[in-house]
């Protein structure tokens, strides 16, 4: 050592003593106590919640396991939480290598202490493999431990990790069998953090939908519940249909890409376990995936999310490859994954996570397990519903592109100039290089924007969801016309600029058509938008390029056929035309575009070969009478609006007497 000091020994610094008599040797559970974060995360109300979940855990292991079909779980006053099961119950025999303590006293007292290391009574297990109950044990100021075991229950005491008695054979007991543990944590560790209701009946319920072969009976002191909790005081939580019911619970109202989700099963090679999972994809919003291993959530996800996300994107690629769809090459597992909800939960043997409260799963086999075992199903689930599977595709592709759009931070134009532009979020752009031919619709909500973007043609249609009624240019400053976020998209989106900075040569599309519901307020949102194109854009409405499309107001079904009809008065004239003289009719009401079936949405509406547009026109001869009439209707006075309703409110009225 001296050679690396020059030949002298290294300089010494004044300071106490270090001997062997400075080295703690911690025992039991004293570590524990000492370092609560290095085995729970931490000391805050996550890490005491985290107590719960390891004991719940444990019990779940026993179901998953096939020994317990029933779990309680209660949550009383002072913070007591007790979680009960029905199945073996934790040994109590004298433990070979600790003759003179129970197996429980072990169990619960001494680390990485349990019967899951060998995997002899537990295939897959979910607790912290001998950490968990100990742990639990060593950070609560009470807990009351019963084991009911060959028909004589068995009961001991601790606090703070410390036995408070020697294990209690207190008797016969009769249609019993299972452990009950009950504990509070110490407030020395947590402080007065307290058990949260609501909280413990998520992750119960949570639990009962990853294992559809348990029963979990929750219940909770009603004076512990928040006035107007949804949580309640008493539940039994069984769901046999697993995690597909959970995915219909939390995607309820919501509208899907596809019909039906992907549910299902599968079993890992050579008995290492198994998978499943329940999955969808939201036509909006970003989605929601939930990942379990063994029943423990992991929420950073982990290798089975992995294989997840690599058989999804492989099996999409190569349907786009089956449907000779170029673009499917350029899908990435981001855009997969974008609008997926869903859950996927896998049980395996001796699972590996990061850290001890196990967020992620590490096993490195379980990426090639789950990518192998979703692979055959996604697969033979795409090439079964062809029309599911193409709407999924485009949505991908969809994602991608706009992934790709965001990326380049720019536009490609369509034309020859080297002008770029940077694209609304929003905006579902098509695909042809050139302006002839190419339509931007305009549509109300993202609802419609989903239908829109289903029923459009790719090439030629682009589709510009706005939300709710834009700003009256009519009536608004400049500031504010500026500042507003639609009428921004929209200007983009458009490319040609407004006002004095308007250039028809950098228009990107050949038509714009306004889209929105046969109703008042669809009326309202198309008068607004109409009302910004005359007055910030009037060369468009001059050159013919602004259109209103004309939506179906209802559907009329019968003997098989079926026709549409735009208004109250085109349903009676259809119903007499094409329908026999007391014939039974089905009349469906479109209640808006968003709820009308893309199918329906692209014959009536968008297919230029079907549909019925209304071109906005600007005579030259009464451009005076229409700057009247617009400053009348949609300018700051409105004692001009009033005035022109008292003239023609006579005439509307008898329009409605002949009709």
């Amino acid at each position: 050592m001296s050679d690396l000091f020059g030949g002298k020994p290294p300089p010494q610094k004044p300071g106490p003593s270090y001997s062997a008599a400075d080295i703690e040797v911690l025992e039991g559970l004293e570590p524990v106590r000492r370092r609560p974060g290095m085995y729970i995360g931490g000391t805050d109300e996550n890490a005491m919640h985290h107590l719960a979940a390891e004991i719940i855990d444990n019990a779940m292991d026993e179901a998953v396991a096939g020994h317990a079909d029933r779990i309680e779980v209660t949550l009383e006053a002072g913070n007591f939480l007790t979680v009960r099961d029905n199945g073996r119950g934790i040994p109590v025999d004298p433990h070979p290598k600790f003759p003179k303590q129970s197996a429980l006293e072990v169990i619960l007292t001494t680390l990485h202490s349990g019967g899951k290391f060998s995997g002899k009574s537990y295939e897959t297990s979910g607790g912290l493999h001998g950490v968990g109950s100990s742990v639990v044990n060593a950070l609560a100021e009470l807990m009351e431990v019963e084991v009911a075991r060959e028909r004589t229950l068995y009961t001991q005491s601790y606090s703070k990790g410390v036995p408070l008695g020697k294990l209690i054979n207190a008797g016969a007991v009769q249609n019993r069998r299972g452990t009950q543990i009950r504990f509070k944590p110490d407030p020395e560790i947590f402080g007065g953090m307290i058990f949260r209701p609501e909280r413990l009946y998520r992750f119960c319920r949570s639990k009962a939908y990853l294992y559809k072969g348990v029963e979990i009976r929750w219940s909770c002191e009603p004076a512990l519940l928040k006035e107007g909790s949804e949580t309640p005081a008493q539940g039994v939580l069984h769901f046999p249909g697993g995690l597909a019911d959970f995915l219909a619970v939390s995607t309820e109202g919501r509208a899907t890409v596809v019909g039906s989700p992907w549910v299902g099963e599968g079993s890992f090679p050579d008995g290492a376990g198994r998978v499943e999972w329940a999955i969808t994809w939201l036509e909006h919003g970003d989605g929601a995936q939930s990942t379990y291993a063994n029943t423990i959530p992991t929420p950073q996800g982990g290798t089975h999310e992995a294989g997840l996300r690599a058989a999804l994107t492989k099996g999409l690629r190569a349907y786009g490859e089956l449907k000779k769809e170029k673009r499917a090459a350029a899908i990435t597992a981001e855009d997969v994954l974008a609008g997926l909800a869903g859950m996927l939960s896998v049980f395996i043997r001796d699972p590996q996570f990061q850290g001890q409260t196990k967020d992620k799963l590490t096993s490195p086999e379980a990426a090639r397990l789950v990518e192998q075992a979703l692979r055959d199903h996604f697969d033979h689930w795409l090439t079964g519903d062809p029309a599911t599977a193409d709407n999924l595709l485009a949505f991908c592709i969809e994602r991608a592109e706009d992934r790709l759009r965001r990326r380049e931070q720019k536009e490609t134009p369509r034309k020859s100039a080297t002008r770029k532009l940077r694209l609304p979020g929003k905006l579902s752009d098509c695909s042809r290089e050139g302006v002839d031919g190419t339509e931007l619709f305009l549509v109300e909500g993202d609802s419609a924007g989903g239908s829109a973007k289903q029923a459009r043609d790719r090439e030629t249609q682009a589709v510009l969801p706005l939300r709710g009624k834009i700003l009256n240019v009519a009536s608004a400053s400049t500031e504010k016309l500026r500042a507003n976020q639609e009428l921004k998209d929209l200007i983009e989106a458009l490319g040609c600029g407004v006002g004095e900075k308007f250039d028809a040569a950098r228009l990107r599309y050949g038509r714009v058509i306004i889209m929105t519901d046969a109703d008042v307020d669809g009326a309202h949102i198309a008068a607004l938008l109409m009302t910004f194109f005359y007055k910030e854009l009037p060369q468009l409405v001059r050159d013919g390029r602004v259109h209103l499309a004309q939506p179906p107001l209802y559907r009329l079904q019968a003997a098989g056929k079926s026709f549409y009809a735009m208004d109250d008065r085109d349903r009676e004239r259809v119903a007499k035309r094409e329908f026999k003289a007391g014939q039974k009719i089905e009349v469906s009401r479109f209640k808006g575009l968003g709820e009308m079936p893309p199918a329906a949405l692209k014959e009536t509406t968008m297919d230029p070969k079907r549909r019925t547009l209304l071109k906005v026109v600007l005579p030259a001869d009464e451009r005076a009478r229409t700057a009247d009439l617009m400053e009348a209707l949609m300018g700051r006075k409105p004692e001009l609006r009033f005035k022109f309703i008292q003239e023609n409110a006579g005439r509307l009225d008898a329009e409605a007497v002949d009709a």
